[in-house]
């Protein structure tokens, strides 16, 4: 009896939590599916994983099915949905489609980070449509922070998927493209077997305020303002960065970029066209030469990175650019959820300047890029699926989704998260079994999982430190010199004033001491008397125990 063919929606990344986002469709009988990816993310780390640069989706189940693997499909260029592909792609080498801008932006990022190869892109838009094995893929324009998104309508023999990527509804964007009411509202007559959608804003009610009206506040706070005016924004909102450049154009200011990931955003916008009209921006060293009143900054660090421009600018730290009291910050962004303390430091830092901060809770200087509950059931009443996915969020955001869809007279919305094989044909959308799935590390030039690229050991450092131990004993199992002893990332002194490094010098001597020397001649058990002695010692003296290597040679 033949095996019969299975649409299914298998998410790697990005249901429940917001970045990393990865989804497979996959088509086909259980035993030979072929597949196409949308999407390839990265999230960034936090203080928990220290010395990480990136964190990717876990793949190893495509090191199964990569004969399968037909294609990658990318929505837009957020780092979220595409930040992931330049190390990931290699181990995969199929086919690409993304827009434009998508490409040039991963040429430009590949370029900077010196990632190994090209990835050859084939150019995909709206409106475009691409046959892949059994998968028909049209591209919809939607409007989000960014140029060129777009939605994705799926097709298959088993029934059509819309897959939203990231998406809202703005009647007045600063930048196009609109989302394409006409074209869903025809999909949705032709028969829509299930929706894929954002969730990231279905908390908030309402709809989402218009970025004309972002670019008209952002407009009257650089036309009053008696100093410096500094926007810092996602480097990759383009229609904001031209707002600011046309606002302060209009008030007879100049414009300076800081952050390299804003100028390899503008150097690609400019190729395609997208800041036509907008003068040359003025280069660093002529900043001071500048009247206080006469220059907008444009700069990254919006979401409080050490590294950034802001950052810098906060602690006083660049060479050619400098604030002065009465200067002005507006933070034209939000914070993302882990972001908040790194962002204070920054707002603390500017503020003992002298300088004034700006942020959404005071002036109408950001817009979010994603639907809220009323432009969800828009596109509910555009597409009327059989079945609604929350995708792209958080468990609150994907149930306050299924929560809204239900409401709005959707009754199957299947609970999803990262790693599950969802079926969505034939018969009812049911999660059938649950692929590998989790989370990779960039560090450095390296990837690899938690525990190759030594994180959770680097994690017990950075709490209770290190002490490395070197003892040479002879052959007759007597100390040669001085055991050594490097304390890294311990007190100096306990409570009682006593020196730790000392007193770790004495446990290392009393540990080996206490052993007669017929029994010295295991090493191994030598060692770990050192490495007990001194964990103990310290936990004594400051209440931790750290991590102790001990170097035991005889000669």
């Amino acid at each position: 009896m033949a095996t019969k063919d299975e649409l299914v929606f298998l998410p790697l990344g990005g249901v429940g939590e917001i970045g990393m986002n990865l989804a497979l469709y996959g088509y086909g009988p259980p035993s030979n599916r072929q597949w196409i990816m949308v999407d390839c993310g990265v999230t960034f780390p936090g203080l928990d994983l220290p010395g990480v640069d990136l964190v990717l989706p876990d793949i190893r189940f495509l090191a199964e099915e990569r004969r399968n693997l037909k294609a990658i499909i990318i929505t837009h260029a957020h780092e979220d949905h595409y930040g992931g592909l330049n190390d990931l792609w290699p181990g995969l080498n199929v086919p690409v489609y993304a827009s434009a801008f998508t490409a040039g932006l991963l040429e430009a990022k590949r370029k900077y980070e010196e990632s190994r190869g090209d990835i050859p892109v084939t150019p995909f838009k709206a409106g475009d449509v691409v046959n892949i094995g059994p998968f028909s893929v049209e591209g919809v324009a939607v409007n989000h922070s960014i140029p060129e998104p777009m939605s994705l309508v799926i097709r298959t023999p088993l029934g059509t998927v819309v897959h939203t990527g990231d998406w809202k509804i703005d009647l007045a964007p600063s930048m196009g493209p609109l989302t394409d009411e006409a074209r869903f509202r025809a999909i949705g007559d032709e028969g829509v077997l299930a929706l894929m959608c954002d969730s990231t804003n279905a908390v908030r009610d309402g709809i989402s305020p218009s970025e004309r009206e972002v670019e008209a506040s952002l407009r009257s706070i650089i036309e009053t303002a008696e100093g410096r005016v500094l926007v810092t924004t996602f480097s990759s909102n383009v229609g904001r960065i031209r707002s600011v450049a046309e606002a302060a154009q209009a008030a007879g200011r100049e414009v300076l970029l800081l952050g390299s990931s804003l100028k390899r955003v503008v150097d690609v916008s400019r190729e395609i066209g997208l800041l036509d009209g907008i003068r040359p921006f003025v280069s660093e060293d002529q900043y001071a030469t500048i009247p206080r009143n006469k220059i907008v900054v444009i700069l990254t660090g919006s979401q409080g990175e050490p590294r950034a421009a802001l950052a810098k600018l906060s602690r006083e730290e660049m060479r050619n650019v400098s604030l002065a009291a009465g200067d002005m910050v507006v933070f034209s962004s939000r914070a993302i959820p882990g972001n908040e303390k790194g962002i204070q430091d920054i707002k603390n830092g500017l503020i003992e300047q002298g300088v004034k901060v700006v942020t959404d809770s005071d002036a109408l200087v950001h817009v979010s890029g994603h639907p809220r509950r009323s432009e969800l059931q828009q596109m509910y009443a555009w597409i009327r699926p059989q079945i609604l996915v929350p995708v792209h969020g958080e468990a609150t955001h994907l149930t306050a989704q299924a929560e809204l869809g239900f409401q709005s007279g959707i009754v199957n919305i299947p609970r999803v998260r990262n790693g599950d094989v969802l079926r969505l044909a034939p018969g009812p959308a049911e999660v059938i079994d649950e692929a590998p799935h989790g989370r990779i590390f960039k560090d450095g030039k390296l990837i690899g999982d938690f525990d190759e690229m030594g994180v959770g050991e680097r994690r017990k450092i950075s709490y209770v430190g290190h002490v490395a131990v070197s003892v040479l004993l002879d052959s007759r199992f007597d100390f040669v010199g001085d055991p050594e002893v490097v304390p890294i990332g311990l007190p100096e002194y306990d409570i009682e004033g006593e020196n730790m490094e000392d007193t770790l010098y004495d446990a290392v001597l009393g540990a080996v001491e206490s052993i007669p020397r017929a029994r010295r001649k295991d090493l191994e058990m030598v060692k770990e008397a050192v490495r007990r002695a001194v964990r103990s010692t310290a936990n004594e003296m400051w209440g931790k125990k750290p991590v102790v290597t001990v170097f035991l040679n005889r000669i």
